[in-house]
């Protein structure tokens, strides 16, 4: 008679919410998938009832599905599929070669046009990147997205977001509210595109340790960055100074890229602005790149491509910046 064993697994740094989806609709696909044991999840553990040799192969299954939700941030029927038929190991790595992270609620993160793709392609031998381009052409998001798979995939420690706030002159005092809030209506696109990548909770638990930080330019100041994956954006509406200040707070094993439109900026007058001025001194210099992207690369209303060539046409502002060696 084979003996009966039970055994507690233990789902560590995931949110078994997440996990076991909506309604419990994985946790169920799982049970089903090993009849013979019985399967009870209890918070952040499995109590496992069966034979030795099917809680171990069970166990060993479970591990590899938690360590594809942490690795990527996203799991599916077919992943669990998959998972339960030895498939998909630890060390396996996305089919397609344009995503870039898998997000929340089965979102995946691509690189859906030229220059988003060599940004990507880019950023694997550049330790500082300036991405320039029209509004919506996806520049930060993607920026972004690199930064969640860093920091999914441990190569970095922390994920730090930037940029000037009140046009360039950050003078918070006058505005309602705490600093908090102050700060909050600025960086609310910064907000909405980490929300997509990284569950709730988990983004939650991220700001409130400090492994992903939210701030004003201004705040960078007298820091060295050590570790982290650090996104300037908005850059068109920072100084000289300020954009040196930023990049001189580079630190060991830290990547920055630099994002910004250089027909929107908001600074009293337009030759104030830092952001072509420092491409133009940084030009040539090893580990350093420069991508434009332009009105191919807008991906959001079909509209935004057409308000912004008639807006070119009108302000002759489409101004075009010289793109970095591949």
């Amino acid at each position: 008679m084979t003996e009966t064993v039970g055994k507690e697994i233990l789902i560590e740094g995931v949110d078994p919410r997440e996990l076991y989806g909506a309604q419990n609709v994985y946790l169920e696909q799982i049970k089903s998938l090993h009849p013979a044991l019985k399967v009870v999840a209890r918070g952040s553990s499995l109590k496992v009832l069966g034979s030795e040799a099917e809680t171990q192969r069970f166990a060993k299954r479970m591990d590899s599905l938690v360590a594809y939700y942490l690795k990527y941030g996203h799991v599916s029927s077919q992943v669990i599929d998959q998972c339960f038929s030895g498939g998909i190991t630890q060390d396996d790595a996305p089919v397609d070669k344009d995503v870039i992270v898998y997000g929340n609620n089965g979102n995946i993160v691509r690189a859906r046009t030229v220059n988003q793709q060599r940004l990507v392609k880019l950023y694997d031998r550049n330790d500082l990147l300036f991405a320039v381009g029209p509004a919506g052409s996806g520049k930060t998001y993607t920026a972004i997205a690199l930064a969640v798979r860093a920091l999914k995939e441990k190569q970095v420690r922390r994920i730090i977001l930037t940029r000037p706030a009140v046009e360039a002159g950050e003078k918070l005092g006058f505005l309602p509210g705490d600093m908090k809030e102050k700060l909050d209506p600025y960086l609310q696109p910064l907000y909405d595109a980490l929300n997509d990548m990284i569950p709730p909770v988990k983004l939650q638990k991220f700001l409130e340790d400090g492994t992903v930080q939210i701030a004003p330019l201004a705040y960078m100041r007298g820091r060295t960055l050590d570790n982290a994956f650090v996104i300037l954006d908005e850059a068109q509406n920072t100084t000289l100074s300020q954009i040196k200040m930023f990049l001189t707070r580079m630190g060991r094993n830290a990547r920055f890229i630099v994002t910004g439109d250089v027909t929107q900026i908001d600074l009293p007058h337009r030759s104030d602005s830092g952001l072509v001025r420092t491409m133009e001194i940084l030009r040539g210099i090893a580990d350093i790149g420069i991508v434009e992207f332009d009105k191919r690369d807008i991906v959001r209303h079909p509209l935004v491509k057409h308000i912004v060539e008639a807006f070119d046409r009108m302000t002759g502002e489409g101004h075009v910046i010289p793109s970095e060696r591949e």
